[in-house]
């Protein structure tokens, strides 16, 4: 049996997983290009290689086009205009996609832009954890139409499920995908309670999201793995702010995600696992503790965006044979 092993000891984010994923040897071109079929609009997935704490690792960020060429034409309504969208996870982790997304988006509107701080969550939020797809993702109901001069379209959970229903992956890639939204959706309409349909996921984090989930299943699927086990979670400590005020980490949606999953204490003062790594552990993981006996032929490291005191900033994914 195929599996892999997710190495979190610096937390989790969603473009840190797919990063690992693609350095551990799926195929980027392959993931791209089914990404195509959603309808996403123009974006880009950007990879480099950065050196974190003296490890080499692959970072993603994904570039929403559209906000790109609107702000070099500086065309976006003026910054912090103070809608904060509920991004609570963002803060600390630093997806650093240009997007600035959420899990750093630098959408500017004074949300929080997603700085997850695995510095993994979404440029979401999707990356530098500095978390960075999460990542300004789950912004449920809030129906702020702020008509600022640009599409500020919501992308409602139930749009989000049909998307990835219509897009032809194969049936597990499909179901990985569904099921990883499913959580984050669940956990989110408990939390503010709302009926799951309408849970909504900003613009730019939506985008972020959804690269970096259906992303995930896909290489996970390029990859031929089968099963998924990981290490304790770290989730970090501190404070995240979201629309109505501090909250302590982990966010409310993350934590309930994390229910009955290991945690792993650390003092570090960041959010360390993001709602969309949190939702990846809570509906892909099958067990969680020390590395299982297997025989591995390939590792790769996921960064974030922001550097930690003492460690890098990294997910290492093991894959092998069991």
């Amino acid at each position: 049996m195929r599996i892999a092993y997710l190495d979190c000891f610096s937390g989790i984010s969603g473009d840190m997983l797919l990063a690992a994923l693609v350095d551990a040897g799926a195929n980027r071109e392959t993931i791209e290009r089914e990404l195509r079929k959603l309808p996403l609009g123009n974006f880009r997935m950007e990879w480099k290689t950065v050196v974190k704490k003296g490890v080499s690792s692959l970072k993603l960020d994904v570039i929403d086009e559209e906000l790109e060429k609107l702000k070099a034409l500086k065309t976006l309504p003026v910054l912090n205009v103070g809608h904060h969208h509920d991004h609570c996870h963002d803060h600390d982790h630093d997806h650093d996609h240009h997007h600035h997304h959420g899990h750093d988006h630098s959408h500017d509107h004074g949300h929080h832009h997603h700085e997850h701080d695995h510095s993994h969550d979404h440029g979401h939020h999707h990356h530098e954890h500095d978390h960075s797809h999460d990542h300004g993702h789950h912004h449920h109901e809030h129906d702020h139409s702020h008509d600022h001069g640009h599409h500020h379209h919501h992308r409602r959970y139930k749009e989000i499920s049909a998307m990835i229903d219509e897009a032809d992956f194969s049936p597990r890639v499909t179901a990985r995908a569904q099921a990883i939204f499913e959580k984050i959706a669940i956990a989110e309409a408990k939390i503010h309670n709302v009926p799951v349909d309408t849970v909504h996921f900003h613009e730019v984090g939506a985008l972020d999201s959804i690269v970096d989930v259906v992303g995930i299943a896909l290489a996970l699927e390029d990859l031929d793995i089968d099963q998924l086990y990981s290490g304790p979670v770290p989730t970090g400590n501190g404070y995240v702010r979201c629309d109505h005020g501090l909250y302590p980490v982990p966010a409310p949606a993350t934590m309930e995600m994390l229910k009955g999953i290991p945690l792993r204490q650390t003092d570090i003062q960041k959010e360390l696992t993001t709602p969309t790594g949190a939702g990846v552990a809570a509906a892909l993981v099958k067990q969680f503790g020390p590395l299982p006996a297997m025989t591995v032929d390939a590792i790769g490291y996921g960064a974030g965006t922001r550097d930690l005191p003492d460690q890098p900033n990294v997910l290492r994914v093991l894959v092998g044979t069991m």
